[in-house]
């Protein structure tokens, strides 16, 4: 009984190895298929002020400061750059994130 499983396991790894490679080779002749919901190429992205995450603007929490759109992850993100202090000259002063 214990062969039996221990075949039907491996015969499972050889089949999904064997459908991977060949799926592969399929690839490699037609091109890639497109999967899931990645964006297409030369999407231009935006980034949060506030962490310096980048991020689609299309789903992005959206804040308009004087004639600028700024894009932001979260709300909280968002809260916490209109919460910080502004400078004299009425433009909140710039945020620490990280860089790319």
């Amino acid at each position: 009984m214990l062969r039996l499983a221990l075949f039907l396991v491996f015969a499972i790894f050889a089949a999904r190895a064997f459908w991977r490679l060949v799926d592969g080779v399929i690839d490699g002749v037609t091109g890639p298929r497109p999967r899931g919901q990645a964006p297409q190429r030369g999407v231009s992205m935006a980034r949060d002020p506030v962490c310096g995450t980048f991020l689609l603007p299309e789903h992005a929490v959206t804040l308009v400061d004087g004639r600028s759109r700024l894009f932001f992850c979260s709300a909280e993100c968002r809260d916490k750059y209109r919460a910080r202090p502004s400078t004299r000259s009425g433009r909140p002063e710039p945020a620490e994130g990280r860089t790319a």
